[in-house]
């Protein structure tokens, strides 16, 4: 199929051919099954659909021309910068149907796999911590991008993204039609943002207890409140003063420790002498999250989340301890990714997969061990605990890799008709293939 005349395509690199190939010319609501990922269809302010393009998944939404413009610029930032967000792959305009009539314009980006969009972390027993660990991920969300000078203009959990972090959420930028990147935020930009969040999360959280996805003990006026608080608390201790007195140097480490803890690096920090006053002032000046991520990836290539790769360098430090106290940290590092991490991960089922992230299953496969061996007042091996982990615990999961890209015939149906998927687990951390529109992973 050749491109439509007058079709437009800026992308970074290279246009692959199957992006080329799409039905441009129709509208997006119309476009063939034998081209998308079948994917429940809600009302939005957006038309939004997601596509096979070779071997990975894309998220077409049609918009205006220049918001499309404005949005894939913007992402395109971001990534350059290192921010979590989705990744653009084009913004297509001059879009017309075979007869000559105008179609409205499109932003394409890559799906995030074994992403989840919030609806499909909770379920009819959510318990708190959950909910604190989701709002918690959001809030880092926007103290990371407000470190970057990105105002987003239109925060809420509908325009983010959610990852499992071992035990914890990690939260990515969907939508950026309507933000901003300035050298320096200043405090009423920053003030605005947070006024936005505490509305939005607070009405859909109402939605979401209405729609019984949320019990009954939560309050979302509190909790929407909760958001601001962490927000506070992580920006004072990434960007407030440290006071201290010439003798308690001590502080400076720990400072820098404990932003370390937070998955931020410290490259540089600012120290003065306040006038007629007896202390010293310590400041980061120069912020950078993914500690450990990057920690994890020099020694062993694996590319993960910050807190998996917090529990996977723990692990590595106890496989050192063990096997070579006093060996290179590098090589105990690969001894222990070809040894432990590698044959672990291999032993699980093909079909099974796609149930979460490598790192992930890992973590959870540690966190099991440990239970079991709390439990037998003994110490469980992974070769002994992995194939009850695997029966137990990881067969209850669903597919996220692929959640909400291939939902059954019977959930779509359920969705078309307005009723909420039945649920079948009953842990707060279930994923059911849930009654999210496609709004609610692309704006």
């Amino acid at each position: 199929m050749s491109p439509a005349a007058g079709l437009s395509l800026t992308a970074s690199g290279t246009i692959p051919q199957e992006l080329l190939d799409l039905p441009w010319h129709l509208p997006l609501a119309g476009w063939p099954e034998d081209v998308l990922a079948a994917l429940p269809r809600g009302i939005s302010r957006h038309i939004v659909r997601f596509a096979y393009l070779g071997g990975s998944v894309i998220a077409i939404k049609e918009t205006s021309e220049r918001s499309a413009r404005h949005e894939y610029r913007m992402l395109r930032q971001l990534n350059r910068l290192g921010a979590p967000s989705v990744k653009p792959v084009a913004e297509v305009t001059g879009r017309t149907t075979e007869a000559g009539e105008e179609l409205s314009p499109a932003l394409v980006t890559r799906h995030l796999r074994f992403s989840l969009p919030y609806r499909a972390v909770f379920n009819q027993m959510m318990r708190k911590d959950t909910l604190t660990r989701l709002i918690d991920a959001q809030a880092l969300l926007m103290v990371e991008l407000h470190l970057l000078g990105f105002y987003w203009g239109d925060v809420s959990l509908s325009n983010t993204l959610f990852r499992r972090d071992a035990g914890n959420f990690k939260a990515y930028l969907v939508d950026a039609e309507t933000g901003e990147l300035h050298p320096k935020l200043s405090a009423g930009q920053r003030e605005y943002d947070l006024e936005v969040a505490q509305v939005n999360i607070a009405g859909e959280l109402m939605d979401l207890m209405e729609g019984g996805f949320v019990d009954e003990d939560v309050d979302a006026l509190a909790t929407s409140t909760q958001f601001i608080d962490s927000y506070r608390g992580l920006w004072q201790e990434l960007t407030g003063d440290t006071a201290f007195d010439p003798d308690q140097r001590w502080l400076i480490e720990e400072r820098i420790r404990r932003l370390n803890e937070l998955g931020f690096d410290v490259e540089e920090y600012d120290i003065r002498s306040p006038r007629d006053e007896g202390h010293l002032l310590l400041r980061p000046k120069v912020v950078e999250p993914g500690h450990h991520h990057r920690r994890l990836m020099q020694l062993t290539g694996l590319d993960v989340q910050e807190n998996q790769a917090r529990r996977l360098l723990g692990e590595i430090d106890a496989y050192r301890a063990a096997t070579d106290p006093h060996g290179d940290e590098a090589v105990a590092a690969h001894m222990w990714t070809q040894q432990v991490f590698q044959p672990t991960i291999a032993k699980i089922p093909r079909d099974l997969r796609d149930k979460l992230e490598p790192a992930e299953i890992m973590h959870q496969l540690l966190d099991y061990r440990w239970k079991r061996s709390e439990a037998e007042g003994r110490d469980v091996s992974l070769e002994e605990a992995l194939p009850k982990f695997i029966d137990e615990e990881l067969r209850g999961y669903r597919d996220e890799a692929v959640l909400m890209v291939n939902p059954t015939t019977d959930v779509i149906k359920q969705m078309e008709l307005g009723v909420s998927p039945s649920r079948e687990a009953e842990d707060d951390d279930a994923t059911p293939e849930d009654d999210q529109d496609a709004s609610a992973w692309y704006g």
